[in-house]
């Protein structure tokens, strides 16, 4: 019954302890609560325990099914679980635990759902020992524990209880809540609490009978002269907002109807209920709402953004539509960023709302935010194809126009590898595809620096694209792609004759450098099978490629580059070092007296010195030891080893 009924999957001990619970108790019995072991035993092997999720399921979704098939099977099963329920929230051991703070949840597991779904399970079948229960709880609501847990559970993400203690949050919040219109009724016949209390999060039994969608409770309070319609809570959120919010279209036409509700009225982020319909693409609410002659369907947020701003953001084509249909909604209104509606749909590929606004002449399809950014940019940035195609078919579009980095449409696109929008931009006649930005790369480098082969196969392509163009740290794209280890674009590069192998940026870095210095074998091997590479290049420090490998503990590539016959291992760069010495370096000094490496029997000169066996007594890492092996077997000379 449990299981079938509960309105979510109960952990194992939720299930103990509620299976604990004698119903009209006074105290609860913890013995009374099964072993996980006696409750399976108990189903013979119906149910099983979900060990990722600590909950107890039917071992199958077809002995659920038969389950509600058989309606005779169980009696009533939401009225016991609700007695059940309140029994466990009226017990001692529940009511004295603090209400200053959030429950703890291990000593009582079953308090969580309890709190939260009583209401729920006494709406749907209600006995009248479940009413006698639940006036004894609601008597003493304001501040009990199971009040705390459920404001826990139900209050939207940033919401808090404040500081109140208890927290205030009284017998008809709950019943608004629940949409108990019966008990709503009772409460207010009695006089035993204000209509228009608010509880610890500002809201009235107004506030939460509307964000539940209960029409039946908002009816019963709207009927009263004393009720206000229009109290917001601590965000300023007016219970017309929560309508428009949470889709409660029937109870919007409610709210409505009383000439004392300000349909206009703005939050602490200064949206609307209208603004908050449109950003979530609530129609009927929208059209509702626009129908009234006192709401300003233009009026910006914090942000200065528009409604059809949001709309548009998110793709709400009906709500877009009903809002240019009217006269005063200006459709090209930036915000406090610089982003017009239409910049908005194209950033997020929304090609339906893109098509309405680009219908409108007085939408500046050219119009940059702060960042410079036009609507093909942000199209072009995220890979949006179909939006670039509808943006480049219009004549006053500038397919080049730069952002404040100097990138263009094409660079964006060729950075991120979206081809088929390099296709389409490569495509019109004003784009400049060789075109650099604020670091002197272009759209070619930076294709070439990410590895996304078939843009650079597009970009090469054209004879107006320089393939060995430098940047302003003097990197070319072979360079580039030589550094981030991207085979297939040295390949494409390499194949070009206008492509210079040895190239070196401003550190003096060469293609083939960059690779052993990230160990990239699969790249060094084909620079290596060019016989026009140098290998021994020296970079502004005086490293060659063999050393700065070594350093790295790079086997593979140490290896790759002493199987080149003009490599030279002995190289003393600037520092007057060999590839031994930062190689040796790679162990933990130890005894400068003595070490594995004494035994040598080797010196090496440098520097005016003699470094005598022992002196860099270093034990080598796996990786180095390897290292200064190959090293050692293809030195020439004795005396210029680390």
């Amino acid at each position: 019954m449990w299981i079938c009924h509960a309105e979510r999957p109960l952990q194992v001990d939720e299930l103990r302890q509620a299976l604990a619970v004698e119903i009209g108790a006074k105290d609860l019995d913890s013995e009374n609560a099964p072993s996980i072991g006696a409750l399976l035993g108990a189903c013979q092997g119906l149910v099983t325990v979900d060990k990722e999720a600590s909950t107890v399921r039917l071992i199958h979704f077809t002995v659920q099914e038969y389950l509600f098939a058989q309606p005779g099977l169980f009696s009533q099963p939401h009225s016991v679980i609700a007695e059940t329920c309140l029994t466990y929230l009226n017990s001692p051991q529940v009511k004295n635990l603090s209400s200053n703070s959030s429950p703890d949840y291990q000593i009582m597991p079953f308090l969580k759902y309890s709190s939260r779904y009583w209401g729920t399970h006494a709406n749907r079948e209600a006995s009248d020992h479940a009413r006698v229960l639940r006036l004894q709880l609601l008597s003493h609501y304001k501040g009990h524990p199971s009040a705390v847990s459920l404001l826990e559970q139900a209050l939207p993400t940033g919401y808090t209880t404040g500081t109140d203690s208890p927290p205030r949050f009284s017998g008809i919040h709950f019943a608004s809540f629940f949409g108990m219109v019966e008990l709503v009724a009772s409460l207010i016949t009695a006089q035993c609490c204000g209509i228009n209390q608010r509880d610890c999060a500002g809201y009235t039994p107004l506030s939460w009978a509307t964000y539940n969608g209960h029409e039946g409770v908002v009816k019963l309070l709207l009927s009263r002269n004393d009720v206000d319609p229009d109290r917001p809570d601590d965000q300023s959120s007016t219970p017309l907002l929560w309508a428009a919010l949470n889709v409660r279209e029937e109870v919007a036409k409610l709210l409505l109807g009383r000439n004392d509700a300000n349909p206009d009225r703005p939050d602490n982020q200064d949206s609307t209920p209208l603004s908050w319909a449109a950003l979530n693409g609530h129609e009927g609410v929208v059209k509702l709402l626009l129908s009234r002659d006192d709401v300003d369907p233009d009026r910006p947020d914090d942000q200065d953004r528009t409604l059809l701003s949001w709309a548009a953001q998110n793709g709400h084509k009906a709500v877009v539509k009903l809002l240019l249909s009217r006269n005063d909604v200006n459709p090209d209104r930036p915000g406090n960023q610089g982003g017009t509606p239409l910049a908005w749909a194209a950033n997020n590929g929304h090609e339906g709302v893109v098509k309405l606004l680009l219908r409108r002449k007085d939408v500046d399809p050219n119009h940059p935010e702060k960042r410079g950014r036009t609507p093909l940019l942000c199209a072009a940035f995220y890979g949006h194809e179909g939006v670039v195609k509808l943006l480049l078919s219009r004549d006053d579009v500038d397919p080049d126009r730069s952002d404040n980095q100097d990138r263009t449409p094409l660079s964006w696109a060729a950075r991120y590898g979206h081809e088929g929008v390099v296709k389409l931009l490569l495509g019109q006649n004003d784009v400049d595809p060789d075109r650099p930005d604020d670091r002197d790369c272009t759209p070619l480098s930076w294709a070439a620096q990410n590895g996304h082969k078939a843009v650079v196969k597009l970009l090469l392509s054209r004879n107006d694209v320089n393939p060995d163009r430098p940047g302003n740290q003097g990197g070319t794209p072979l360079a580039w792609a030589a550094n981030n280890g991207h085979e297939g674009v040295v390949k494409l590069l390499l194949r070009r004759k206008d492509v210079d192998p040895n190239h070196p940026e401003k550190r003096g870095r060469t293609p083939l450098w960059c690779a052993a210095f990230y160990g990239h074998e699969g790249v060094v091997k084909l620079l290596l099978s060019r016989k026009d590479v140098d290998p021994n290049r020296l970079d502004n420090n005086g490293q060659t490629p063999v050393g700065c490998a070594a350093s790295a503990s790079h086997v593979g590539v140490v290896k790759l580059l002493l199987g080149r016959e003009d490599v030279d291992p002995d190289h003393q760069g600037g520092s007057d070092q060999t590839p031994l010495r930062p190689a040796a370096l790679k162990g933990k000094p130890t005894n400068w007296a003595s070490g594995s490496w004494a035994g040598l029997g080797r010196n090496r000169v440098g520097s005016g010195r003699v470094w005598k066996p022992g002196v860099w007594a270093l034990p080598p890492k796996k990786k180095a030891r390897k290292i200064l092996s190959l090293l050692f077997r293809k030195s020439q000379d004795a005396t210029h080893i680390s």
